[in-house]
């Protein structure tokens, strides 16, 4: 299943990414990643989680971004749930490619039963209307 926790910059979207992310580590019977664009998480996501900086591995562009993702699921075949912060920072397109990138990562978590949530800085109405069906509006 892929969401998109959406809403303007400073509208409360990462609080509510490591609310999820810590709810996530306390159920799941797997692994729970956390990919941010600089360690900024460190001390809010809990420690059993995995927190990855895109800044480390050089990941920039939805392509780069949705490859990063896959090896994690292929590396790892118990990741339950992924979250991805500041997704704009890690692929400067912007709503360019958004869409793509998300039917895409549907795929993928339907072959790897992993869940993504992904923080989107914009307004419900500047996404394109294919991917109004994932979006939740912070």
């Amino acid at each position: 299943m892929v969401t998109l926790i959406i809403g303007k910059k400073g509208s409360g979207k990462t609080k509510k990414l490591i609310q999820l992310a810590n709810e996530a580590v306390a159920k799941s019977s797997g692994n729970v990643v956390v990919i941010e664009k600089g360690a900024k998480l460190t001390y809010d996501v809990t420690h059993k989680a995995r927190l990855i900086d895109t800044d480390v591995y050089g990941v920039k562009g939805y392509d780069m971004l949705l490859g990063f993702i896959s090896g994690i699921c292929a590396g790892n075949y118990d990741v339950t749930d992924i979250f991805v912060d500041s997704t704009f920072k890690i692929c400067p397109d912007g709503v360019a490619g958004i869409e793509d990138f998300v039917k895409k990562l549907d795929i993928l978590s339907k072959e790897s039963e992993a869940n993504f949530t992904i923080l989107v800085s914009s307004a419900e109405g500047d996404l394109p209307k294919g991917i109004e069906a994932v979006c939740e509006e912070i």
